[in-house]
């Protein structure tokens, strides 16, 4: 299998779990993986980006433009601002729920991500999720990482097996969190199949 997966967003959402739990659990299907991230800001809110690239034909960990088969995107902005990595027929997945800057709640811009997903619809494939309402029936906002995840995994774009993925988040989560990310991800997969 040859699959490059770019995840975005903002520090403290999650993205480098998610990354980390997509590449091991591709190494578990016995596939060869290169990953590296790329952080903005060294704070949380600032732009982190995950490159995931699996199988032999990778021989750097970064994505090139318009070469990524799946974008999981955090946060509206954060996926317009790297929608140039989604190749022709690849599909992004896409958090509704904006964080707005701090530099946008300053100059009070009214920042809200409809447009940036509305023009994510029209110029390319999405799957959109509304995260907060999502974590809010789940009960923290702390599980978007997982329920994204979930998503990406239910569209059947990943080509990873549902149950190596559970297998990873059951490893890589704190023990007491494990069951609520567990029900995060089969939330998400639900929504990527369309079962909503």
């Amino acid at each position: 299998m040859n699959k490059d997966i770019l995840i975005c967003g903002v520090g403290g959402q999650g993205t480098v779990l998610a990354s980390r739990i997509i590449a091991a659990a591709a190494m578990a299907e016995g596939n060869t993986v290169h990953s590296a991230e790329t952080i903005g800001m060294a704070q949380r809110g600032g732009p982190v980006t995950s490159h995931v690239r699996i199988g032999d034909q990778a021989y750097s960990p970064m994505i090139p433009k318009g070469k990524a088969d799946v974008i999981i995107g955090f946060e509206p902005a954060e996926v317009l601002r790297n929608i140039g990595y989604l190749s022709a027929d690849g599909i992004a997945v896409v958090n509704t729920t904006a964080i707005q800057p701090v530099t946008a709640a300053l100059s009070d811009s009214g920042y809200d991500g409809k447009k940036e997903t509305e023009y994510l619809a029209a110029h390319a494939e999405c799957i959109f999720a509304d995260g907060q309402k999502e974590c809010e029936m789940l009960g923290s906002v702390k599980f978007l990482n997982i329920l994204l995840l979930g998503v990406a995994a239910g569209s059947g774009k990943l080509d990873i097996r549902k149950e190596t993925l559970v297998s990873e988040i059951e490893k890589r989560v704190p023990p007491k969190f494990k069951d609520a990310n567990i029900r995060a991800f089969l939330r998400g997969y639900e929504v990527g199949e369309g079962k909503e």
